[in-house]
C-alpha cells in the first residue's frame, strides 16, 4: 500500500510539473522586432502586444499570428487591360505597402494582401482604360500615381500604408509589337538619313568656307606683295632721282645713258618692231658735240630722224 501511495503521488507530482510547465509556456511570450501581437481575451480585442517580453493569462488570454511590420512587396501576376482603342494589353504591378495599425489589419479585413491585389486590379483597369495604347506606354509616372492615390486611400482603413506603386511591365499583343518594331526601324533609318544628309551639308559647307577663305587670304597675300613692290620700286626710283639730282650730271651724261638704254627696248624674242623714239637725234647730237664737234648727219642712219611717219615707212 505505501508503495502504490508512493507512485501516485510520484505520478500526480509529475502532472503537476508539466502543467507548471504548460502554463509558464502559455504565459511568457517574446514578440521580436518589427513584429505585433494582437491579444483575445475570452474571444475579445484585449490589447495589441510591442516587441518585447510580456505575460499572458493562461487559457483566458488568446495570441493571434504574429504581423509584420516592415514594408511589404508583392508582385501581382499579368493582368490583361483593355485600353481606350480597344487594344488587350497585359501588365505587371508591384506593390509596396507597410502595417501601420495591426488591430485594424486583424479586423477590418480578413485578408489584406488578396484585397490589395484586386483593389490594384480595378483601379488599374480604370485608369488604363481611359488611356489609348501610345499613352499607356509612356504615362507609367502618371499611372502609377494615380494608382497610390487610390489604393492608399482605401487601405487607410484596413490599418496598411502603401507607399508605391509600379508597372514592371506592359507588353501590348504580338502584332502591335512587330508594327511598333517596324515604325521604330523606319524612324531610325530615317533620322540616321536626316543625320548623313546634315553631315554632308556641314561638309560642304565647311570646306566652302575653307576655299573662300583661302582666296581671300592669297588675295590679300597677292596685293599686300603687290603693294611692297611698288613701295619698294617707289623707293628705288625715289633714290636714283635723288642721287642722279645730287650728282648734278651734265647733257653728255645723259645723252650716253639714254643710249645705253635704248638696246634694252629689243629685247625679247616676241618683238618683230623696233621703233626708235625721235629724241634719238637729240642724243646723237649730244654725243656728237662731246666727241670735239663731230656733227652725225640725219642721213647716216636712214630712217632714224624725221618725222613719225617716215619713221614708219622706213620700218615697213
Amino acid at each position: 500500500m505505501d508503495s502504490l501511495g508512493g507512485t501516485a503521488a510520484t505520478i500526480v507530482l509529475l502532472v503537476l510539473i508539466v502543467f507548471v510547465i504548460i502554463v509558464l509556456i502559455r504565459s511568457i511570450r517574446i514578440i521580436p522586432q518589427a513584429r505585433a501581437g494582437v491579444v483575445e481575451r475570452l474571444g475579445k480585442y484585449q490589447r495589441t502586444l510591442n516587441p518585447g517580453l510580456t505575460i499572458l493569462i493562461p487559457f483566458v488570454d488568446r495570441l493571434l499570428p504574429l504581423l509584420d511590420l516592415r514594408e511589404q512587396v508583392v508582385s501581382f501576376p499579368p493582368q490583361p487591360v483593355i485600353t481606350e482603342d480597344n487594344l488587350v494589353v497585359s501588365i505587371d504591378t508591384v506593390v509596396y505597402f507597410q502595417v501601420t495599425d495591426p488591430r485594424a489589419a486583424t479586423y477590418e479585413i480578413a485578408n489584406y494582401i488578396q484585397a490589395v491585389e484586386q483593389l490594384t486590379i480595378t483601379t488599374l483597369r480604370n485608369v488604363v482604360g481611359g488611356l489609348n495604347l501610345e499613352e499607356a506606354l509612356t504615362s507609367r509616372d502618371q499611372i502609377n500615381g494615380q494608382l497610390r492615390g487610390v489604393l492608399d486611400e482605401a487601405t487607410g482603413r484596413w490599418g496598411l500604408r502603401v507607399s508605391r506603386v509600379e508597372l514592371k511591365a506592359i507588353d501590348p499583343p504580338h502584332s502591335i509589337q512587330d508594327s511598333m518594331e517596324k515604325q521604330m526601324r523606319a524612324e531610325r533609318d530615317r533620322r540616321a538619313a536626316i543625320l548623313t544628309a546634315e553631315g554632308t551639308k556641314q561638309s560642304q559647307i565647311l570646306t566652302a568656307e575653307g576655299k573662300r577663305q583661302a582666296a581671300i587670304l592669297a588675295a590679300e597675300g597677292d596685293a599686300k606683295a603687290a603693294i611692297l613692290r611698288a613701295d619698294g620700286e617707289a623707293q628705288a626710283i625715289q633714290k636714283v632721282f635723288d642721287a642722279i639730282h645730287k650728282g648734278n650730271p651734265d647733257q653728255k651724261l645723259l645723252a650716253y645713258q639714254y643710249l645705253q638704254t635704248l638696246p634694252k627696248l629689243a629685247e625679247g624674242t616676241s618683238n618683230k618692231l623696233w621703233i626708235i623714239p625721235s629724241e634719238v637725234g637729240e642724243a646723237l647730237k649730244g654725243i656728237g658735240s662731246a666727241l670735239g664737234g663731230v656733227s652725225v648727219a640725219e642721213d647716216s642712219v636712214p630712217g632714224l630722224f624725221g618725222t613719225p611717219e617716215e619713221a614708219k615707212d622706213s620700218a615697213e
